[in-house]
């Protein structure tokens, strides 16, 4: 097969070449939150896919290095919250390391099965996680839908090239 004149040359696997691809593949912006002990832990995730509509399923990534992997190591439920284009400083305070991101001027309370549940967004499930699948540096969690509000209002917001973007028409 001979590669097209308009394509790069291919590069060996890397996490850079990894990296370098997804950036160019625009994803839908959720933050994942776990209750950890009594205190509320949450990040920012692009990986959140739809697994399964019987029973109603869906999985995320998380790094083993992540402040929040140890709360969603052990934790029973989850919560997730698909975000609108309204909410850009929340989706980069969830992916700041070292944020304090329960604080003002983050608005959430604590729903269903002691989850936090973040105000505001587009949608937000609570989940019973299922499975925590070791995937290399990551761990794919898997998890039943128990609860949720699809009702909140705007558009979604996305990630591409390192930015968090609007949808545009």
């Amino acid at each position: 097969m001979t590669a097209s004149p308009a394509l790069g040359t291919p590069t060996t696997a890397t996490p850079d070449l990894l990296r370098s691809v997804f950036r160019r593949h625009a994803a839908g912006v959720a933050v994942i939150t776990a209750a950890h002990g009594s205190r509320p832990v949450g990040f920012t995730a692009t990986s959140l896919t739809s697994v399964s509509a019987e029973p109603p399923m869906i999985s995320f990534g998380i790094g083993t290095g992540a402040s929040s992997w140890p709360a969603v190591s052990e934790a029973e439920h989850v919560g997730v919250h698909i975000l609108g284009e309204h909410q850009r400083d929340l989706a980069a305070t969830f992916a700041r390391s070292g944020a304090d991101r329960f604080g003002a001027p983050t608005s959430w309370h604590e729903g269903p099965e002691g989850v936090p549940v973040l105000d505001g967004a587009l949608a937000w499930l609570v989940c019973r996680v299922v499975a925590r699948v070791p995937a290399g540096d990551h761990r794919l969690v898997l998890a039943e839908v128990v609860t949720g509000d699809p009702a909140g209002e705007g558009r979604p917001l996305l990630y591409h090239q390192g930015r968090f973007n609007a949808l545009r028409d």
